[in-house]
C-alpha cells in the first residue's frame, strides 16, 4: 500500500469544489410556473424561489385595512393591485399591497416594473420583507412601507438610488403618516393598530 500525502494546493482545491447555483431568470420562473413545476404561493427574488409564509389573523386584518384606506385615496390614473407580481430585474416578488400607475387593463400583457408605493404588512416575517428592499429599489419603487406588527410601527423607505433607498423612517407608535408618492394618503397609527 502507497500512502500519498495531499499537499497544500491539493487541499486547497479540494476544499473549493462546491455545487454552482443557476439562478433563475424571470421568464424562467414564469414558464416553469405555468407548466405546473413550482408549487404554489412562491415568489422569485434574486433569481431563488422562496416560498411565501402564511398569514396570521392579525396579518389579515391589517391588509384588508389598508386596503380599505387605499381605496378612498387612490389618485386618478393609479390602481390599487393586491398580493400581485411586480417585476424587477431578477426578481417578481408580490408584495402585499402595491399602488401603480395606470389601470388594470394595462396589465394584461405583463406587470408592472415599478410602483409609486409597495406596502408589506410583517408580523413575523421582517426580515425576508426586508430583504425584497434591493429589489423594489433597483425597480424604482418611489415609497416602501414596512408595516411592523408587533411593534406597532411602520417603516418607511423613499428615494431609491441603484439598489438601496437613501431614506429611511421609523414612524410610532401612534401618531399619523402621510405617504410621499400616494397624494392624499394618510393613516392614524393608533387606529390601524387599535385591538
Amino acid at each position: 500500500m502507497i500512502e500519498h500525502k495531499m499537499t497544500a494546493a491539493e487541499a486547497a482545491k479540494a476544499t473549493k469544489v462546491a455545487p454552482e447555483a443557476w439562478p433563475l431568470t424571470v421568464q424562467a420562473y414564469r414558464t416553469l410556473g405555468e407548466m405546473g413545476l413550482i408549487p404554489d404561493n412562491t415568489e422569485l427574488l434574486y433569481g431563488q424561489i422562496f416560498q411565501k409564509m402564511s398569514k396570521s389573523p392579525l396579518h389579515s386584518f391589517l391588509h384588508q385595512w389598508l386596503i380599505d384606506a387605499l381605496q378612498s385615496h387612490l389618485p386618478p390614473g393609479t390602481y390599487l393591485r393586491v398580493e400581485q407580481p411586480v417585476t424587477c430585474r431578477d426578481s417578481e416578488p408580490e408584495p402585499d399591497l402595491a399602488v401603480v400607475r395606470g389601470g388594470k387593463r394595462d396589465y394584461r400583457q405583463e406587470h408592472p416594473h415599478t410602483a409609486e408605493l409597495v406596502i408589506e404588512v410583517c408580523v413575523s416575517s421582517h426580515d425576508y420583507d426586508r430583504s425584497k428592499l434591493r429589489a423594489y429599489a433597483g425597480a424604482g419603487v418611489k415609497e416602501v412601507w414596512l408595516v411592523l406588527a408587533p411593534e406597532k410601527q411602520i417603516e418607511v423607505h423613499r428615494q431609491p438610488m441603484g439598489e438601496q433607498f437613501r431614506q429611511r423612517i421609523l414612524h410610532g407608535p401612534g401618531g399619523r403618516l402621510a405617504s410621499v408618492a400616494v397624494a392624499g394618503f394618510e393613516i392614524d397609527l393608533d387606529d390601524m393598530f387599535a385591538g
